[in-house]
């Protein structure tokens, strides 16, 4: 039976099990890490543990935990029954439960349930297998464009699979089709991924929808009723824009800074993911730290107030919100099913917590190729993909545009300035390139971050290689 109670929980408020140290979080991140490996990827345990929480632990931690012994003071259970994950070292246990296609949420300390109700999402598509790509999976079997070379494409996708990367997949996509796929060990067009901060620019394509639906403007003050109770709260100055620009000044400490300055033993930008908080209020509550507009800053706590906006505007039309993404964005553009995490209260936590399919994600960033039009239907509004990609004004450089990336300043070599993604920890990436009709997809899995980023690297020579078409534009 699913609890439902109407409180806000923080780790202070909760039994002697709540976490206190940076181990503890950590344990916490790692039920939750395994539990999706688990039962949302259907990857093995040990692999998860291995290749996606090692660097979520302490050296030490991951190797007890590596050899755990079942029956001393250190153990992973996973209960394929309950879809229960639980993590104990040193008298401290975490635990993470599935709630289907809500994925993993962790449990707060003392108690054994979330605090809302789950639901099952479903999609109004057909089989995938009875639709040619990309409202569905059927590819077809006619030779590439002339101006693309084949061979050029294999190298990349050679490249993209370098020994000790753990990229699990690699997708290209020119003018609509797919021209190159491949995917690693016990993975494949069906797996659901950790995307990790994919889900940022994810969040800014809701935003958009809820735009061109014309339920929320660019410019609209946040609509954040606690920030107008007091006439003088300088948050009620915040816009839309600003959140989406991550510019919006609120003060919520990132592991960059001083530890002094984090309030607790992890910082803020890491504490939505390692207790069983409300993320929602915890990112209301936070306080102005400049003013907005004024400082860009790569913090988790815009995205996530740009998800509750979304919530409540949908929630307070009198529909429903956790199957709302599917029904109002995904099965317009082909996806069937897209795993997006929640907070024990319902509430995305689109900053990190996502999983989706290589093909998803392909299909996000053809959208944005697109300018926002699918089949003709516009989905995302007329200029929105302009404002995704222009640089934050706030930002020190111009790297950074509404929760995209940008190539402004020559990440990636390989690609010319007007090219632009989504980026996840653990070398998580969609690359749009609009000058050339392409879109890249490399995910894989966290241990292999630094080798499977060169590797990408390395790999995106060869695929405009592959492409005939304007350069440096």
């Amino acid at each position: 039976m699913v609890l439902l109670v109407p409180v806000f929980l923080w780790s202070s408020d909760v039994g002697a099990q709540a976490p206190r140290t940076a181990i503890e979080f950590a344990l916490n991140r790692t039920a939750k890490i395994l539990c999706s490996g688990v039962f949302v990827s259907g990857r093995d345990v040990r692999e998860t543990l291995r290749n996606s929480a090692r660097r979520v632990l302490a050296p030490d931690a991951f190797a007890r935990l590596a050899n755990s012994d079942p029956d001393g003071d250190r153990v992973i259970e996973v209960d394929r029954g309950t879809g229960l994950t639980s993590v104990t070292l040193d008298g401290y246990t975490a635990r993470a439960r599935y709630y289907g296609d809500q994925g993993c949420a962790i449990l707060p300390a003392g108690y054994d349930d979330v605090f809302f109700q789950p639901v099952s999402v479903r999609s109004s598509l057909p089989d995938a297998a009875t639709m040619d790509w990309p409202m569905g999976d059927r590819l077809p079997d006619g030779p590439f464009a002339e101006d693309v070379d084949g061979e050029k494409l294999e190298e990349a996708v050679a490249e993209a699979f370098t020994e000790g990367g753990l990229t699990a997949a690699f997708l290209v996509v020119h003018r609509g089709r797919i021209v190159a796929e491949r995917y690693g060990p016990g993975t494949d067009l069906h797996t659901q991924l950790e995307s990790w901060s994919m889900g940022k620019s994810l969040t800014a394509t809701l935003i958009g929808v809820l735009a061109q639906q014309g339920r929320v403007g660019l410019d609209d003050p946040a609509p954040i009723s606690e920030w107008r109770r007091d006439p003088d709260d300088p948050r009620a100055r915040i816009r839309i824009r600003d959140l989406l620009r991550m510019s919006s000044g609120l003060r919520f400490s990132h592991a960059e800074q001083p530890r002094h300055e984090w309030g607790r033993e992890i910082p803020d930008h890491l504490f939505i993911y390692a207790d069983g908080i409300d993320a929602l209020h915890f990112s209301i509550t936070r306080p102005v730290q400049h003013p907005p507009n004024t400082v860009g800053r790569y913090r988790n706590v815009d995205p996530i107030l740009l998800g509750g906006i979304a919530r409540r505007i949908v929630e307070g039309d009198g529909d429903t919100w956790l199957d709302w993404p599917q029904r109002a964005l995904f099965d317009r553009i082909g996806i069937r099913r897209q795993v997006m995490e929640t907070d024990p209260y319902g509430n995305f936590l689109l900053p990190g917590h996502d999983f989706g399919t290589a093909r998803n994600w392909a299909r996000l960033g053809l959208l944005y190729v697109q300018d926002g039009v699918w089949n003709g239907e516009r989905v995302l509004p007329e200029g929105w993909t302009e404002f995704v990609t222009t640089p934050a004004p706030a930002w020190e450089e111009p790297e950074y545009g509404g929760l995209f990336w940008l190539n402004r300043a020559g990440r990636f070599e390989a690609l010319p300035p007007s090219a632009y993604w989504m980026s996840g920890a653990g070398g998580q990436s969609v690359i749009i390139v609009p000058t050339h009709d392409l879109v890249v997809v490399r995910m894989g899995h966290a241990d292999g971050a630094g080798v499977g980023g060169q590797a990408l690297r390395r790999a995106l020579f060869k695929v405009m290689e592959a492409m005939e078409g304007p350069r440096g534009l």
